[in-house]
């Protein structure tokens, strides 16, 4: 068993419930200069910064388009949702559990300023020693780039960090990195099932 010394979470989709709100972002800009994005693709490139995926369409889809604007003009597509934005619960209470006893960090690949402001949205800015986004290392995820960084900046050794992820790039990141991987979509199985039942 290895000993844990700081735990290290991504946010969108893991800490946040913001997943579909960055969909209907994602839905305005793209159709808009008629790139086709189909929602299980959005969901499995989850982590991936915005200009990247941009990248990755115009260059599929023969579209000469300036990325990083469309990167910046999702991203102001999404702010007005950000009220909307709730806590994925199971996961915040791990978090709100270990404040002041161990050093915890988020390494996400969206957007500080906008991170920062969901972090703060939802109270929870204060529990984290280190905020790590796209915007602090040269390659993103699947790459374990974001999380090594986040470990260095909390002073603990990988290997003794465990790292919280709702998508399969993620968690392939943090096993890259060397920690122990939780996938949260375990965890919010049995909420949803419960959820299934109240409801009938």
């Amino acid at each position: 068993m290895r000993e844990i010394k700081g735990i290290i979470f991504d946010c969108d989709g893991t800490l946040a419930d913001t997943m579909p709100l960055h969909w209907k972002a994602w839905q305005t800009v793209t159709t808009k200069h008629g790139l086709h994005f189909p929602e299980d693709r959005f969901y499995s490139l989850g982590g991936v910064p915005s200009r990247d995926i941009f990248k990755m369409l115009c260059s599929e889809q023969g579209k000469n388009l300036d990325c990083l604007a469309l990167s910046h003009e999702k991203e102001n597509a999404y702010l007005p949702f950000l009220p909307e934005v709730k806590a994925i619960d199971v996961v915040v209470e791990v978090a709100k559990a270990n404040h002041g006893m161990l050093p915890m960090a988020v390494a996400s690949g969206g957007l500080k300023h906008i991170i920062e402001r969901v972090l703060e949205h939802l109270r929870i800015r204060h529990f984290f020693d280190a905020i790590v986004t796209s915007e602090d290392v040269k390659h993103q995820k699947p790459a374990p780039d974001i999380f090594l960084e986040a470990a260095r900046r909390i002073g603990v050794a990988p290997e003794n960090c465990r790292g919280y992820e709702d998508t399969d790039l993620g968690m392939q990141a943090i096993r890259s990195a060397g920690m122990e991987a939780i996938d949260v979509r375990d965890l919010l199985k049995p909420a949803r099932i419960n959820e299934r039942l109240t409801l009938g």
